[in-house]
């Protein structure tokens, strides 16, 4: 379909609109980081970089931050096992229920966060608190895990949807045995949609925050809990900033990196 000049103008303009709604106050976020006015002022007096030493030094942030990455590599850690068996027996097995096991492990990641986080506070309360596991850093990996299961199932699905059975068919042919033409077949094709969906969903899990809020003990702190909690406080204000600047640095990386494998992989460079 061809565009008049007119309508690509139209379309350039509202993009741009788009672009800039989103990526504008994350560089408002990055700049007052080191905005040397406590209070933020604009344009800013000057630029500082005491504010980022105030982060490292701030026992709160790196307990949060540590909390962070341990529920963000755990959840990662029980999605890629599950994610990948649940679509390997999707896209590779034929089973009564096939389609209905598919949706069932798609629906977590499109229910509003706030009625995931409210069942599952519902559900640790009724089976875990009766057995003596209350809410923590467990229920934490647990709760993420339910939708970044859904990331790496997308992936790998979407991966072997693309693999021919033709390959499977010719390495058993050829005398290898199941695991074998897995190991040898199977997973090399898949292995860069396995480490882009490992990396996203730990990019999501790094970020959340609404499910967070209904599965954390008192004491589990994950650093978006720990940005909400502080952004109110303004001795603490200069410091959420810093938070939240690395907190977009750090999601960037996974980010960027899970989409160049993808469009990697879509070209054919497995």
């Amino acid at each position: 379909m061809r565009l008049s000049r007119t309508a690509k103008v139209v379309l350039g303009c509202v993009t741009a609109a788009g672009l800039a709604l989103v990526y504008v106050p994350l560089l408002l976020v990055l700049l007052n980081s080191v905005n040397a006015d406590r209070s933020f002022g604009w344009p800013p007096s000057g630029l500082t970089g005491r504010w980022w030493r105030a982060a490292l030094h701030s026992d709160g942030a790196r307990q949060a931050l540590l909390t962070s990455v341990r529920a963000g590599l755990a959840a990662t850690a029980i999605a890629l096992v599950l994610g990948t068996l649940a679509a390997y027996a999707v896209h590779r097995h034929r089973f009564f229920g096939r389609r209905t096991v598919s949706f069932l492990l798609v629906l977590p990641i499109a229910l509003p966060g706030i009625v995931s986080g409210i069942a599952l506070n519902a559900a640790f309360r009724t089976v875990l608190e009766p057995i003596g596991i209350g809410f923590g850093l467990f229920t934490v990996v647990v709760g993420h895990a339910t939708f970044c299961v859904v990331i790496v199932f997308n992936n790998i699905g979407a991966r072997l949807s693309r693999l021919a059975p033709s390959l499977a068919e010719a390495s058993a042919d050829l005398g290898a045995r199941p695991w074998q033409t897995f190991r040898y077949v199977t997973f090399p094709a898949m292995r860069s949609a396995l480490f882009a969906g490992g990396l996203l969903a730990f990019a999501l899990s790094f970020d959340e925050i609404v499910v967070t809020t209904f599965t954390a003990g008192p004491g589990t702190r994950t650093l978006p809990i720990w940005i909400y909690e502080n952004l109110a406080r303004p001795h603490q204000a200069p410091v959420v900033n810093v938070v939240a600047a690395l907190l977009v640095l750090l999601s960037v990386v996974p980010v960027y990196i899970a989409q160049r494998l993808s469009s990697d992989t879509a070209g054919g460079r497995l």
